[in-house]
């Protein structure tokens, strides 16, 4: 338990036993340990150095024990100067090895191909861990596990890390049973999320130093792409940013279903038809049966006046129902 802090197992085993003596000579607590007296006299020196015991100015000298719970605080709060100190330096050989890379590309060391489904998912994962800023993600079947099975652990960490996520979503993902609620959920825990019909592929990018694709477009991707910064990199960034720009906002959406003035439909279609999705894929994503997605876009065209879906979509955008 005490290795966590620096602490060794024999030096965490002694201050134990000191702590269960209350003040101890080192010969005492020598034979409490099984150790030599010699053993157990550097081991205290150790224990004082690191904070966990004070030597009494006594004769013959005796030690007492700090109390756990301020020496583990110390300790504690120690190693959390450590790991900052660490992540700073770290920080910045990251940023000298970009600027490095951006000077002098190695072109073999550009492109990694990340093979097997565990790895990719171990590289997803990864992306997530070490972004500093954002994650931006094309999201679209087919997927490796259902991806209704989040880990809710993510989101609360990411949000604890100022850690922003953007991601797109195809139609097609929205069908999955269960799916459009678990978006909703994660947009209650930060995520800005969109809808566009044009999301060519998935993808995920981490800041803006990489990228993972998968190399298949429709098998489900047990290998992928990791692409670090590069002229590539610069392109997918683009590439996410434009359909960013042209997707619909599931916060619109929500207000669409909100607006009093609106006709008598669900927010949800509203927004799935300005995504492009067709008849069936609005059907499957808000369980509803095709003629019933027919008669709402109907009865939208007839209270806008459209004489074509085009017509009444236009007239949506119009209106600011989405």
């Amino acid at each position: 338990m005490w290795e966590a802090v620096g602490i060794s197992g024999v030096d965490a085993l002694a201050y134990e036993a000191l702590v269960r003596r209350g003040r101890s000579e080192a010969e005492t607590l020598a034979a409490d340990i099984a150790l030599s007296r010699g053993q157990t006299s550097r081991i205290l020196g150790r224990l004082v150095e690191r904070g966990l015991a004070t030597r009494l100015p006594v004769s013959p000298v005796q030690y007492v024990a700090v109390p756990p719970d301020a020496a583990a605080s110390s300790l504690i709060a120690e190693r959390q100067r450590e790991l900052m100190q660490l992540r700073a330096h770290a920080q910045q050989l990251a940023t000298e090895q970009a600027a490095l890379d951006r000077d002098t590309p190695d072109p073999a060391s550009l492109i990694e191909i990340v093979d097997g489904a565990v790895n990719v998912q171990n590289a997803v994962i990864r992306l997530q861990r070490t972004a500093q800023r954002q994650i931006r993600a094309l999201d679209m079947p087919p997927y490796l596990d259902h991806p209704v099975a989040g880990n809710p652990e993510q989101f609360s960490q990411a949000e604890q890390r100022g850690l922003v996520y953007r991601v797109v979503y195809h139609p097609s993902a929205l069908e999955i049973p269960g799916r459009l609620d678990d978006v909703w959920r994660r947009i209650q825990h930060g995520e800005r999320a969109r809808v566009s019909g044009h999301v060519p592929m998935k993808m995920v990018l981490c800041d803006d130093q990489l990228a993972l694709i998968p190399i298949s477009r429709r098998a489900v991707a047990d290998a992928a792409y990791l692409v670090r910064p590069s002229s590539m990199l610069d392109a997918f960034s683009e590439l996410f940013e434009a359909i960013w720009d042209r997707a619909v906002s599931f916060n619109r959406i929500k207000r669409a279903g909100m607006q009093a003035d609106q006709p008598a439909v669900a927010g949800e279609l509203l927004g799935l038809l300005a995504t492009g999705a067709t008849d069936e894929t609005i059907a499957r994503t808000l369980g509803w049966s095709v003629r019933t997605v027919h008669r709402h876009i109907h009865k939208m065209m007839a209270e806008t006046g459209a004489e074509t879906r085009f017509q009444a979509g236009m007239e949506v955008v119009r209106r600011g129902w989405v």
